[in-house]
């Protein structure tokens, strides 16, 4: 069989991408974007203050050498065009007929930028906590949700991808669809304390924590946890601190879950009531998230190891833009004020006694006359079915 010659390029640069300095979207808007900064905020997520900071932490990663071919693309343009594909989700294909770029070369930026942004700035903006952080995290909580020693809530995300070729139903979730997890730990500003990205969709939330290296930390007491306190006004015996988790995490002397939903009385009411409080911070910190980064609207177009990328990248500007600007996304409406230390647990049995009773001395908190809110009884019988 005679080999086939290889296909000769028509032009060394297309015609229209030619035109990228005097049509591309970088040099007809950039400018005059910076000086609208409500229609910069639009367009990148950030203000211009933010994303000036932003590009100061990453130019030296962002520069490349002119040659005697071509001028290299610049910093502020590959930043620019990374965020406006983390904002908008926009393939590709659509982001190449607007700065005129390459398909190939904007998928390079965005993959490197996104790289770039989780090892520049994850230690910044995310560091591993120290037992004063714990201790901070838990005033937090207790301030905006009442639920004392609590140092964050737990959850996991599915992150919708297109099918990894030779994957079987690795990623098929049980919401029927191809997904990578994002399991975080959020605390009560919705920033992310602990992150582990890239489990496969078909995993339960349980066994991605236990073998994530948040989990095997905790059971190795390798977190800095503080050492356990008195729960507020209590002179009984002191609590440990503990994460706030849904049904689908194993209960622990540092994960708590509600009280399951058949032959509930006021007391446990009362303590499920209490840590859905707490916990609705994670699910509002993924809303936040989505919102914001609009990628995660649609299906992930690429390997899974991209998606891992751009999801960090995500996570790490979530923080950062909650850092350096205002929010302003709607937070949470308030609740009416009328009317790793050794996890005890195995995930796939029943929970251990430690973490029973570390779960009824904070039942009995709650009923007490120094851990009730004067609503909590109001609210769990207006929900009552």
């Amino acid at each position: 069989m005679l080999s086939e010659e290889p296909r000769r390029r028509r032009w060394w640069v297309h015609p229209i991408v030619s035109q990228r300095l005097q049509k591309g979207h970088f040099h007809t808007l950039y400018f005059d974007l910076r000086h609208n900064p409500q229609k910069f905020q639009g367009y990148c997520r950030m203000s211009v203050a933010t994303f000036d900071i932003l590009l100061a932490s990453l130019r030296s990663g962002l520069a490349f050498q002119d040659t005697t071919m071509r001028r290299s693309i610049s910093p502020e343009e590959r930043l620019l065009l990374t965020l406006r594909f983390l904002a908008t989700g926009n393939s590709f294909a659509s982001l190449h007929y607007e700065y005129l770029l390459g398909i190939s070369t904007i998928s390079g930026i965005v993959c490197h930028t996104c790289q770039l942004i989780w090892q520049r700035l994850s230690e910044a903006v995310m560091p591993t906590p120290t037992a004063d952080d714990w201790l901070r995290i838990a005033d937090g909580f207790y301030q905006s949700s009442q639920f004392p020693n609590c140092i964050g809530a737990l959850d996991g995300k599915h992150i919708r991808v297109k099918k990894p070729p030779h994957s079987g139903s690795q990623s098929f979730n049980f919401k029927q669809y191809f997904s990578i997890v994002l399991l975080a730990l959020v605390d009560s500003n919705y920033r992310f304390i602990i992150v582990d990205i890239g489990a496969y969709g078909s995993t339960a939330d349980a066994r991605i924590f236990c073998s994530s290296r948040m989990g095997e930390r905790l059971r190795a007491n390798q977190l800095a946890l503080p050492e356990p306190r008195r729960l507020p006004g209590c002179s009984a015996s002191a609590a440990p601190f503990v994460i706030m988790a849904d049904e689908g995490f194993a209960l622990s002397p540092h994960v708590m879950r509600a009280f399951p939903r058949r032959d509930l009385d006021d007391r446990k009411r009362i303590f499920n009531y209490r840590l859905s409080r707490a916990r609705r911070y994670v699910e509002c910190a993924f809303g936040i998230l989505s919102n914001k980064w609009r990628v995660f609207m649609s299906s992930l177009q690429m390997s899974p190891q991209n998606a891992t990328l751009v999801i960090q990248a995500c996570v790490i500007l979530h923080n950062f833009t909650r850092i350096h600007d205002v929010p302003s996304e709607p937070e949470v409406a308030p609740f009416p004020t009328t009317t790793s230390v050794g996890l005890d647990h195995n995930p796939q049995g029943r929970p251990g006694s430690a973490g029973l009773a570390v779960r009824e001395l904070f039942a009995d908190y709650f009923i007490s006359p120094e851990g009730a809110l004067s609503w909590q009884l109001n609210s769990i019988r207006g929900t009552r079915r």
